[in-house]
């Protein structure tokens, strides 16, 4: 019998929306939708298709229980009560992390070393032993205590944003989560030209090849739950043969990254090489002012430097004066800015098409959207309006 399982996608605050369309996109339906998370139901086969496809998603992970815990004795007996057994092999390595938010079991060493003796003594009853040597397959399980209300989780994916390309990055790097989302909220498609003038690391580029090539973010990487007795291989098999179905390899990309800083240009190539896009990203030392172009239609993306990375308010307005330029001279192209510079629209000189509010880690911003003209035909791939 497959086991049933409830799923947890985990998000940065404002990319719940489109990490719920990726998972539609992948045919789940009767998505819960809430601040930072999407519940879903699934079999151990979807751990390992979503682990490898969500693109916006932070991490997968699986609901064990939840249940209301105002002492340590309820917290302890519940958790007991949970089926460990059905999840957990007598040689699991089980570290148990926690937080708590508006509860009153507050104290959160407390409440991890007892759901930690709560599963000891479930596993005792199940697999008749009193040892647990915990040097098998790795579960990382997770207990938040919420107003009162205990979830007990397993990370099943780790952390999703570290695709295994980028070994090296620069100083205010764009976690690749949210790198893809700026690209899910553009016009741009695998057919028209996409530039970042502020490349940094290549986070941007890499992850437009890879949306435009449909390949799945998860490809070159491994997962915790690859070791989990109850996954079975063929799963992970089945889903890994599905990305490679799908990649379109033979799809033609003219993507550009450029940066100011010729380190950042070798750090990006880098990085591109890594993931496998070598000959297909083309990055360049230049500065964003410097920007011409001929093609049309194109998408310009990027993440401009603003107060918490450099200093000089008057550069930082000179920049998004240049943005400004460049948005005049090129009135087919479509230009995305992420940045928590106040004075981004004035600077720019014209209000954005459109603005979101978003998450660069702590950091809020706004991603300023400005929409060129419609090309004649509107090609398949077309993400979204």
């Amino acid at each position: 019998m497959t086991k049933k399982l409830t799923l947890i996608a985990t998000t940065a605050m404002g990319l719940e929306a489109i990490a719920a369309d990726e998972l539609r996109k992948l045919g789940y339906t009767d998505l819960q939708v809430e601040n930072g998370k999407i519940t879903f139901q699934g079999e151990p086969k979807d751990i390992c298709r979503t682990a490898l496809w969500l693109r916006t998603t932070e991490r997968i992970k699986v609901k064990i229980g939840e249940f209301k815990a105002t002492s340590f004795d309820a917290l302890f007996e519940q958790t007991k009560a949970l089926p460990w057994g059905d999840y957990l092999p007598a040689n699991a390595e089980f570290p148990v992390s926690g937080k708590s938010i508006k509860s009153e079991l507050y104290s959160v060493p407390d409440c991890q070393s007892i759901v930690k003796k709560a599963i000891v003594e479930s596993l005792k009853n199940k697999y008749h032993i009193d040892w647990f040597t915990e040097d098998g397959p790795f579960f990382k399980i997770e207990v938040t205590l919420r107003k009162n209300i205990a979830t007990i989780l397993i990370d099943a994916s780790g952390a999703m944003h570290k695709r295994g390309y980028r070994y090296l990055h620069g100083e205010a790097p764009l976690r690749e989560t949210l790198a893809a989302a700026l690209i899910y909220l553009t016009k741009w498609t695998p057919d028209r030209p996409f530039v970042d003038p502020f490349c940094g690391s290549g986070t941007l580029p890499i992850e437009a090849a890879l949306i435009g090539q449909n390949i799945a973010p998860g490809f070159n990487r491994e997962y915790i739950s690859e070791d989990w007795p109850w996954i079975p291989k063929s799963d992970w098999d089945e889903a890994r043969l599905e990305v490679e179905d799908l990649a379109r390899y033979d799809q033609q990309l003219n993507i550009l990254g450029s940066d100011i800083d010729h380190k950042m240009v070798e750090l990006a190539s880098h990085n591109a090489m890594e993931a496998g896009f070598g000959d297909l990203i083309k990055f360049k030392q230049m500065q964003a002012a410097d920007f011409t172009t001929r093609e049309e239609y194109g998408c310009m993306v990027g993440n401009p430097p603003y107060g918490e990375r450099m200093s000089d308010i008057e550069t930082i307005r000179k920049v998004c004066g240049q943005l400004g330029q460049i948005y005049k001279e090129n009135p087919t192209w479509s230009f995305y800015f992420i940045s928590s510079f106040a004075e981004f629209e004035t600077c720019f000189g014209k209000k954005a098409s459109k603005k979101r509010k978003l998450y660069n880690g702590r950091i809020r911003t706004d991603y300023y959207q400005y929409y060129g003209k419609r090309p004649p035909r509107q090609s398949e791939f077309e993400h979204n309006e």
